[in-house]
């Protein structure tokens, strides 16, 4: 009836009721949103907490998002980075970017904290260390189409973009799932795999 999506008015709400450049209030503020109003595929503060937990753990320098959606998880994981680091986000919907941009910005982030690169993964992947400077990443954060995760996460092997002891964080690979995804993780020989069980967001 308004003809804005349910992005754009969670970003209207955000405006009116977060405060700016408190990365942990516009979390709070989209969760209120999420419970209250209209529902969106954020990560949400449950799995939040997990992703929280391994930032703090592994203290990557060097981290990619795939689905950056409206900017919910980038936020997330940038506030939990260590200084100096640098988070590159990947939405392949222009739409979402939009909104994601101005959370992103509304969050307190500049360009040299957090870069938002728009299109497929499939066809920016293999040219982030050319047309981005990402030589590797220390975290890969997977919140995009679950039949990607496989597809993708070879993509990263194969351009050689995983640091040692890089860190694979992927989304709802039990529900709605990405079995062929978790299967090639636990029988590949390249990663030790623990599953986080969680709710679903909201």
């Amino acid at each position: 009836l308004t003809g804005t999506s349910r992005e754009q008015r969670a970003f209207q709400y955000l405006l009116t009721h977060a405060i700016p450049g408190d990365p942990h209030h516009i979390l709070q503020t989209f969760d209120q949103w999420c419970y209250h109003c209209e529902h969106l595929s954020c990560v949400g503060p449950d799995k939040g907490r997990i992703v929280e937990r391994v930032l703090l753990e592994r203290a990557p320098l060097r981290v990619l998002e795939l689905g950056t959606y409206c900017g919910y998880g980038t936020v997330l994981l940038a506030q939990g980075m260590p200084p100096g680091a640098r988070l590159y986000t990947i939405e392949g919907d222009a739409r979402h970017a939009a909104v994601a941009k101005k959370v992103i910005r509304l969050a307190g982030f500049s360009e040299q904290t957090v870069e938002l690169i728009v299109g497929p993964s499939e066809e920016v992947i293999p040219h982030l260390r050319e047309k981005h400077g990402l030589m590797n990443v220390n975290l890969v954060f997977m919140d995009h189409w679950k039949r990607c995760y496989l597809r993708d996460l070879q993509l990263l092997e194969s351009h050689q973009l995983l640091a040692d002891g890089a860190t694979i964080l992927a989304d709802n690979v039990l529900f709605p799932g990405a079995p062929h995804f978790l299967q090639y993780a636990k029988t590949c020989g390249k990663y030790h795999c623990k599953v986080h069980r969680a709710r679903l967001e909201y």
